[in-house]
């Protein structure tokens, strides 16, 4: 089995690629921090109103749609920006 070498055009194409992962992820990280500031200030108003700082059914829910959009990896992903923005129980 032979090594294929990517052409120049191949190279390009990779180069233009790379460029468009690397916008979604200054969008990713952009939505990620703003998703951070909203969560911080909800804990925030349910401390100072006496509640609880988080509500499991409404975690569950967040896990279930990353999940159902994205697959059993997509609940991690929702669990990891859940304790971003709430930190560890």
């Amino acid at each position: 089995m032979s090594a294929t070498v990517p052409t120049a055009a191949a190279d390009d194409r990779i180069a233009e690629l790379r460029g468009q992962i690397d916008a979604c992820d200054t969008e990713i990280i952009a939505l990620v921090q703003r998703r951070l500031a909203v969560s911080q200030e909800i804990g925030e108003l349910r401390r100072t109103a006496g509640g609880t700082r988080l509500s499991l059914a409404r975690e569950q829910r967040v896990i279930a749609r990353f999940q159902d959009a994205l697959g059993p990896e997509g609940a991690a992903l929702g669990m990891v920006l859940l304790r971003q923005g709430r930190g560890r129980l």
